[in-house]
This record gives C-alpha cells, structure tokens and sequence, in this order.
C-alpha cells in the first residue's frame, strides 16, 4: 500500500480517502461523511474545513465511476447567471467550480440574453446536465430549463420555498451600514437605488429605508439607477442636487458607488468630509476607490461552493436545508461624521 506522496511504476499514487484520514488526523468515516456532505450535525464545522482543505491540498478526487451511478451521466451541472460581466458572478462561478472539481463535475456557465424566461443552451436539457444552480434568477425565469435538480442562489423567500435554497442576509448588511452612519452622526440620508427588480435589491431599499426611519430625526431620499457607472452618476446627482442635500449616500453596489463618487467630484465635495458613501458586496473596484469604500461584504466565493455542495446533496437524494450567509461591514476612509453647519 502506497502514502500519499509515493508512487507506483514510477507515477504518482493518486489520494485516496485514507490519506486524507491520515493527513486530517480524523478516521476513514469522518473523511466519508465530511466528502458526502453528510457532516452537519455529526461533525464540527471546524473538522469538516479541515477535511475540505487537507482533500483539496492532496488533490484528493473521489472514484468517479462509483458516484456516476449516484449522480446521473453526464457529470455536468449549469451556472444560470444574470450576467458574465459583473465581478460578483465570477467569484460565485469560481466558489462553485471549486466544489465540482473536487467531485469530478464539470460546470458550465450560462447567462440568458435577455431578462424574460431564458430558454436552455441544450436541446434536451434532461439528457445534458444533472442540474442547476441559478443565481439571483427568479423560478419564473428557468421556466425553460425543463424538470432538472435545482438550487437557487442569493434569489430569496420565495425561490426557497421551491427549491434549496443559498441567500445572503442582505437585509443585516444594509441595517449594519445604517447603524454605523447613524453612529458617526448622520441623519440625512439618499439612497442610490439599484434599478433591478430583484429579490436582493428590494430586500436591502427595505431595510435601509426601515433602519433610517428608526432613527429620531432620519430622512431618507431615494433614486434608482442601472448598475453602470454613467446611470449611477445621475442618480446620485439628482440627490446631491436636492435642496437639504444628504450627508450620506447609501448606495446598493460598489459599482453604484463608483457613480456617487463621480457625481459628488462634479459638484466639488470631497469624500468623506463634505459627503460618505458606502456600497455593498466589496468586489474590487471597492478598494481601487480614492478613498477607499465602505461596504458590506458578501462571500460570493462561499455562495457558489454552498450551492454545489447542496446540489450535490440534492443529487444524492438529500434534503439539503436553505440557508442564509452572512455579510460583513467592512469601514474603510469613505466615511465620516456629517459636517458642520447647513448641508
């Protein structure tokens, strides 16, 4: 018997489930339930992570053939996204791609072209995938898709309802930012809307909007904008325009936020003494910002790798339960207290 590391005929011996045993400093069963995503509730998180890492660094890959009789044929699972563009969809596809590769399934990456029910890439989908995981869609749009496993991503209430669901606790986020400007002692607040209709952002103009008007003496003013930094500019404008202007714009997306800051500079206020802004998800323009943003940060990586482990889960004849991931207020120099005097 060979150790992880040897090799035989002078190739490397490929891992097996005992050398991750070995390495982890666990028993065979443990490494059994960990990879079979039969953990929760039998073995701690903190096990589970290292079994997951120690696998990964051996580049353990499970028998392949065994689990196609478990799984389906085709070893093949579709990433239904909005869009290919944004930043936040390539951490999810990365996040997911991770999980499948140590199960021996390929991913493929799908975003519909248009925002109506997308049709499947495949004529008989049934027979070209063994699932889906589609993120920030409504059901209503995979309509297409035909009767495939499925999991919904970041897509809220309503789609965990019908399907295992993965959601981000947006709505925590946003009250987190609220309270960390209420704390440096603004009061006037804009809210630079994203103009999508989707469950997240609907989410997080309700919480904020609940949040301020929790506050003795908070305003909230509101304007809606594409994800795209010229439309973002405008919106924020229009509030920066307004006759008791905010002292703090409250922006549903980095790239949201991007635009607040261009609108700001137009109208020569300096960011964070004459105006804050924060965003929301800290992909990396938040960082590449002069000054740095204020956000939440959301793990899209940890979305897309917890949606394939419960797709996964799904495939075997599990029950995997929803859940909601939590985000992260990440205070970086975008904030400040208001200034003094009239705005």
């Amino acid at each position: 018997m060979t150790e992880a590391g040897e090799t035989v005929n002078g190739r490397s011996a490929r891992p097996t489930s005992k050398d991750v045993a070995q390495a982890a400093g666990v028993s065979q069963s443990t490494v059994s339930l960990v990879l079979g995503r039969k953990w929760t509730g039998r073995v701690s998180p903190a096990t589970a992570r290292a079994v997951q890492e120690t696998a990964e660094r051996l580049g353990y890959r499970p028998n392949a053939a065994a689990r196609n009789l478990r799984l389906g044929t085709t070893r093949t699972v579709l990433l239904v996204i909005p869009t290919i563009t944004a930043p936040f969809f390539g951490a999810v596809y990365i996040g997911a791609a991770r999980v499948a590769a140590r199960n021996g399934l390929a991913v493929v990456v799908y975003p519909p072209d248009d925002a109506g029910p997308a049709g499947s890439p495949f004529a008989a989908p049934q027979d070209a995938i063994d699932g889906i995981i589609a993120s920030s869609m409504t059901l209503d749009a995979l309509r297409g898709f035909g009767p495939a496993p499925l999991v919904m991503l970041d897509s809220g209430p309503a789609a965990a309802g019908a399907a295992p669901a993965v959601d981000f606790a947006v709505e925590d986020g946003m009250r987190a930012v609220v309270a960390h400007l209420a704390a440096l002692g603004h009061r006037r607040f804009g809210h630079v809307a994203a103009a999508v209709d989707e469950w997240t952002f609907r989410a997080r103009g309700d919480a904020a909007a609940a949040a301020v008007a929790a506050l003795p003496g908070g305003t909230l003013d509101r304007a809606a904008g594409r994800i795209e930094v010229h439309s973002a500019k405008e919106a924020a404008g229009r509030l920066l325009d307004l006759p008791h202007r905010p002292t703090a714009l409250i922006c549903d997306d980095d790239l949201l936020a991007a635009g607040a800051y261009k609108a700001a500079r137009a109208r020569g206020l300096e960011i964070p003494r004459d105006l804050s802004v924060t965003g929301f998800d800290d992909v990396e323009i938040a960082r590449a910002l002069e000054p740095e943003l204020t956000t939440v940060r959301l793990p899209a990586q940890e979305l897309g790798a917890q949606g394939m482990s419960a797709l996964l889960e799904l495939l075997e004849g599990g029950r995997p339960p929803s859940r909601a991931l939590p985000g992260e207020l990440v205070v970086r120099t975008s904030t400040a207290p208001p200034p003094a005097g009239p705005g």
